[in-house]
Formats: C-alpha cells, structure tokens, sequence
C-alpha cells in the first residue's frame, strides 16, 4: 500500500525497510527518512503549459533517516507550467512545460511535447523518451516515446462560402490536451490524439504514457454556435490546448494543463527507475 513500510526480515541479521511516498499535489513538502531507510529512488514530473511537463528520476540517492528533504510538486500553469523537483534542482527535477517541452535533471528521463502556436497539447515527458507533439491546426498529434504522452490532435477549420462570400458555415472545433505520464515506472508510450472531422469535431487527446491520464477532446462546434473549447491535458504534466483561430482570430477557451508528482521508493539500493520494482509494494 502506497506510503506504509513493510520490514523484511533477512538472513536473522538485519531487515530492509521497503515503500514508498508519493506527492501529488501542487505545493512544497518535507519528506521525512523513515527509520532504516539509507538509499531512495524519485521521480519528478513538471506541470504542464501549453507543452508538456519534463520527467526526470535518480536512483540510489542516499538519506540520512530522520532527516527531512524537500519536495516540490509544479501546479499546471498557462503558456508555462511550473517544475517538480526532489532534494534540489540539482538532484533530481523536473521541468514545467513552457515556450518548448519541459525537460529535466537526474539519471534519466526525457523531455515533454512540443506544441504548435494555437494548437493542440504536448505530450509529458517519459522515462526513456519525450512527449509527443500537439498537432497543428488539421493534424493528429505525435505519439509518445519511451512511455511518454501523446501529443493531442488538432481540429480542422472548415468554411462553406457562397458565391458573393457570404458565409453560410465555419466550423471550429477545440484541439485536443496533451497525455499525461503515471509515476509507477516505465509503461508503454501514449498515442497521438486523432485529428476532428470537418463538420466541427475537436480534436482528440493523446494518450496517456506509462499509466498516466489521456489528455481530454476539444469541444465539438458549428458555426454560429458557441466555438468548441480546447482539451485539458492529463495528469501528470500533460500540456494544454491553444484557442483555435483563423486569418488572425480566436475562438473558443483554454483548456487547463495538468500539474506534476514527485514519487519516492525505498529501498534504492533495490528498486529503481525506470521499471524495477516501481509498483507500490
């Protein structure tokens, strides 16, 4: 069970003191080394923006027990997401999404999608790999690599003009959020999200890598109804979508990006990321 120890006793010489604690919240914390606990193994993932949030993981890092170490978990931001971190920036971090995919420091890990201007959201980073890319406006969303995010796919404008160009139908559907990344260790990547149809579909979100949450699908829309919102990214550092527009124009709202985790497990002389004994045990 997440967060309870379970001593195992070994050779009638000692015991080895095995769990875990995982912080998925936006806020900082302290983490207490419980009892017995020496070496310890993090991940931590940045929220996201409009791309997605970087993934980076340490393992082996020793601990005094009783002492205290800080956590910080990056909330999902705007244009830029805020990052995740475990000790230090210097241990182990993750970086929020911004202007490009997060990216991050540590042992390993990998970067977060990208995401076009407007478009749809960028992928979190995987344990071996980056985040998929949101697709442009009519274009699917890259998959994930390395147990990544997909990256959401993106709708297409659609306009029916008549002859002295007046406009009879437009059509703007949202783009679809970026894929989240699962704390557990490494998984299979998400998919890109499917591009919407051309009767105002939104775009679909990308999946979610190594367990992590699917972004969520842009809103459907018929011109002159109210134009569809675009998708929210999912949990963990997945990247939002951008408002859709045209010749200059947007329409629609923002969707909402996904905040981040750190997740710590004991003991790290055993278990390790990116996939030996991460399961909660």
């Amino acid at each position: 069970m997440s967060g309870a120890l379970q001593a195992t006793f070994m050779n009638q010489r000692g015991f080895i003191v095995t769990g875990q604690q995982a912080y998925v919240t936006a806020g900082t914390f302290s983490w207490v080394a419980p009892a017995g606990v020496t070496k310890v193994s993090a991940v931590a993932i940045g929220g996201g923006g409009n791309t997605g949030g970087g993934l980076g993981y340490i393992n082996n890092y020793t601990v005094i027990p009783a002492n205290s170490y800080s956590v910080v978990v990056g909330q999902g931001g705007g244009c830029f997401g805020n990052p995740s971190s475990f000790v230090s920036a210097c241990v182990v971090k993750g970086f929020g999404g911004c202007s490009t995919g997060g990216t991050f420091t540590g042992t390993g890990g990998g970067n977060g999608g990208n995401s076009p201007g407007n478009g749809a959201g960028g992928g979190a980073g995987g344990y071996s790999g980056t985040g998929g890319a949101g697709g442009p406006c009519g274009y699917l969303g890259s998959p994930g690599a390395g147990g990544a995010g997909g990256g959401g796919g993106n709708s297409i404008t659609y306009g029916v003009l008549f002859c002295c160009c007046t406009q009879v139908a437009y059509t703007f559907g949202g783009a679809g959020g970026g894929g989240g990344v699962g704390i557990f260790g490494q998984g299979s990547s998400g998919a890109g999200g499917a591009v919407g149809n051309c009767t105002g579909g939104g775009g679909s979100g990308g999946g979610g890598g190594s367990g992590g949450a699917a972004g969520t699908a842009g809103g459907a829309s018929n011109y002159p109804s109210p134009i569809g919102v675009s998708g929210s990214g999912g949990n963990y550092g997945g990247g939002r979508a951008g408002k859709q527009g045209t010749n200059g124009f947007s329409y629609g709202g923002f969707g909402t990006a996904a905040g981040g985790a750190v997740r710590i497990i004991w003991p790290g002389c055993a278990r390790s990321f990116p996939s030996t004994r991460t399961a909660d045990e």
